[in-house]
């Protein structure tokens, strides 16, 4: 084994040294990726991943983790190869990797970079303990699209919110210090517009226009480059005809020439091969081809590169020069995790041992999980609850459950002992006499077997808490669904209890990964509380958020249509030419439906608290805004109600008129506030010509002078009152 120590501190100068040592087919190594055997997401195309790496032709493996698994591959790596470079191993840690968080869609309804921040560092210190040295996280795809599964893994559908969590990802993730080894690296994905998959359909075709992918689907990708993550994960789809693992475009123009963009671009899984398929490449010599001259540096599972590369350089197919910039790319993630100065630095047992849920991880698990949830409705004042009731029944196929509570992506979450359940969690409230309990039914079994009983008991009860949803299996990856209703035959429940139960107080707890169609429900329960999969504190979380010690503060990021046939339906639209009046009514050649109203049942920013907050006196600096100034808007916000709460305040911004048609209202700020009971604050947003940039139709990203609306509201129901100039 030829040394590798001694060269310059510099990482360039260390990278290049080594370069110099090693063959093409070394360097091509760099970039061929293999899989372990604890988790698949794909189909298993590799082989001997030992016979791989002593020969030099393996530079990363997903799905290997523990200290002991990763220790013996990177003895290999360091003892049988003949320049000893280390492994680099990732793990798809997406929303936690022991203590499981809420899932994304959930944690970023909390509206809280702070607590997103610190569930990804929770995260980064489980997994970079267990061996693992590179996370397939964040995913930032846009989607305004419930019927997609992977809806669940990202913020929801705004481009502002979107690009702030992103950011607040990457910075958990990766620490202040990629050489420490309680860091991973951030690997931001799917490049780019897989979020607008045709008809919600996993790993479907995206088309769209230029500008909307800039408008759009670009900024959250550009945000993370601004926070320094280290990898890009090219995505499984097509973009106007051209699969984006294979899009030069997006890939080199876009994030290399534009955004400058340093770090290494790998594939998702086998979807350098998979171009085949979508009719782009015609075998998988020339997908490879295709992949490496378009700028991804690293195949995932395709072991395309391993077989084709060497001999396209050969044939001047490919350019050596390609080969030799993302094996750098991939060298000098490795300098910077430290793994060339100490490559067993992630691998120490003691650290293994005592750092997965830890006390202060699932306190703040806890905490996180009550900040996510979203209280849709609450009729009547149906919660929260009392603990001197004499009893409630807790009914639902969710009420008892461990494993669906930590949802999908869940790592190496422990579905069976360590999460808690909502039975568990409200056990901490109730004496046992006061708890009634039937399951009822299953998720999607049509068995109504237990209706009987699940009726029963409603009926014994003085209120009724309702526990259903999805299967954890029935969001994320590879799982579209065409129905939004609550799967099963749970809805038919529901109704059950209701009519045997005309006078009680009733709420539904939904556990879900997607907006759920629930027109019928809302007509049906008094309260509505949307946990998500609140992961592994969840049930003790939900508990808290039931009977009042934590006043509900989540609000939504996406919109819950009134059905499916609204889809796709997101709160900044664009007008048309014959909108409909603001007053609703109906009136003939608008652009409206005939059997539904055009508003969603739940819109983007909803969520209600136990308390209640009172928006007055917006007031700008100024109603001129020159091109060298900014506005200074500022609102008071008045905690009417009797009890202490967090209030989300969303500024939106309007630009009336544009060379290219815009928004109805976007996004453009926010601020998550406490409040005692009667506790007045104003808060203020800073307005600059930098937040009135869009790419117009010749796609330059520049601002129009012109007339703008402002308002600061608790969600983006409003209409707006005030506005100014950009002159």
């Amino acid at each position: 084994m030829v040394s590798v120590q001694g060269f310059a501190q510099n990482f360039e100068e260390k990278v290049d040294s080594l370069m110099n040592l090693m063959t093409l087919q070394e360097k091509i190594g760099q970039t061929v990726m293999y899989g372990g055997s604890y988790d698949q997401t794909g189909p298993i195309v590799g082989a001997d991943n030992g016979k791989f790496i002593r020969e030099g032709n393996m530079g990363a493996m997903l799905n290997a983790m523990s200290v002991k698994g990763t220790r013996d591959l990177q003895k290999v790596a360091l003892e049988e190869t003949r320049l000893g470079i280390p492994l680099l191993f990732g793990y798809d840690v997406i929303h936690g990797h022991r203590t499981i968080f809420p899932i994304n869609l959930g944690l970023a309804a909390s509206w809280d970079l702070k607590m997103v921040e610190e569930s990804s560092r929770i995260a980064a210190e489980e997994a970079s303990a267990e061996g693992i040295h590179w996370t397939f996280a964040p995913m930032v795809d846009i989607s305004r699209e419930p019927r997609w599964g992977r809806i669940s893994e990202g913020a929801g559908e705004d481009v502002y919110l979107g690009s702030q969590i992103a950011k607040a990802y990457v910075k958990g993730f990766q620490g202040n210090d990629l050489s420490q080894p309680n860091t991973i690296l951030a690997c931001a994905k799917h490049y780019v517009a897989y979020g607008a998959a045709q008809a919600g359909r996993d790993y479907h075709t995206t088309n769209m226009s230029e500008g909307e992918l800039r408008n759009v689907y670009l900024p959250p990708f550009k945000a993370t480059v601004d926070a320094g993550v280290e990898t890009f994960m090219s995505a499984f789809n097509e973009l106007n005809g051209v699969p984006t693992s294979g899009n030069k475009f997006t890939l080199r123009d876009i994030l290399r020439k534009e955004w400058k963009f340093e770090g290494f671009v790998v594939s998702d899984y086998t979807s350098i091969n998979e171009m085949i398929l979508h009719g782009f490449a015609k075998d998988s010599i020339d997908a490879t081809r295709i992949g490496m001259n378009a700028g991804v540096d690293m195949d995932m599972m395709g072991e395309v590169y391993r077989k084709h590369l060497k001999t396209l350089v050969e044939e001047g197919r490919v350019s050596e020069q390609y080969i030799n910039e993302a094996c750098k790319r991939i060298l000098l993630a490795k300098y910077k995790l430290g793994l060339f100065d100490d490559p067993y630095s992630y691998i120490d047992e003691q650290r293994e041992n005592t750092t997965k849920y830890k006390p202060e991880f699932l306190a703040k698990a806890r905490e996180i999980a009550a900040a996510s949830s979203v209280l849709l409705q609450n009729k009547n004042h149906a919660l929260p609850l009392f603990n001197e009731l004499k009893s409630i029944a807790f009914i639902g196929p969710l009420v008892k459950d461990e494993s669906e509570i930590i949802g999908n992506w869940a790592a190496k979450g422990d579905r069976e002992g360590k999460a808690v359940s909502v039975f568990e969690g409200v056990s901490e409230y109730l004496k046992p006499n006061q708890i009634l309990y039937a399951k009822g039914c299953e998720i999607l079994k049509d068995d109504e077997s237990g209706f009987n009983e699940a009726v029963s008991v409603s009926k014994k009860a003085d209120e009724i808490v309702l526990v259903m949803g999805e299967g954890h299996h029935m969001s994320g990856e590879a799982a579209s669904r065409s129905n939004l209703k609550i799967p099963g035959i749970q809805p038919k429940l529901i109704k059950k209890i209701r009519e045997a139960n005309p006078n009680k107080k009733i709420i539904l707890v939904l556990m879900n990964g997607r907006p759920i169609n629930l027109s019928d429900e809302v007509n049906l329960v008094d309260a509505i509380l949307e946990v998500w999969f609140p992961g592994t504190m969840g049930g003790a979380a939900t508990a808290d958020l039931l009977f009042g010690k934590v006043n509900p503060s989540g609000k939504l990021t996406v919109t819950f249509p009134r059905n499916v046939g609204q889809v796709p339906i997101y709160y900044n639209m664009k007008n048309t030419g014959r909108p409909i009046p603001e007053n609703n009514s109906n009136e003939d050649y608008k652009s409206n439906y005939i059997d539904v109203p055009n508003s969603p049942l739940f819109v983007f920013g909803h969520g209600l608290s136990y308390t209640n907050f009172e928006y007055s006196a917006l007031k700008l600096s100024t109603n001129q805004l020159t091109f060298s100034d900014s506005i200074t808007a500022s609102v008071d916000i008045t905690n009417t109600g009797n009890m202490d709460g967090h209030e989300i305040a969303q500024l939106y911004l309007h630009d009336k008129v544009g060379s290219v048609t815009r928004p109805i209202k976007e996004l453009k700020g926010f601020q998550k506030i406490f409040l005692k009971k009667g506790e007045s604050k104003t808060l203020t947003f800073t307005i600059s010509v930098e937040d009135l940039k869009f790419y117009n139709n010749e796609m330059k990203y520049a601002v129009e002078p012109g007339e703008f609306e402002i308002a600061i509201t608790p969600s983006s129901n409003f209409k707006f009152k005030h506005g100014f100039q950009l002159k």
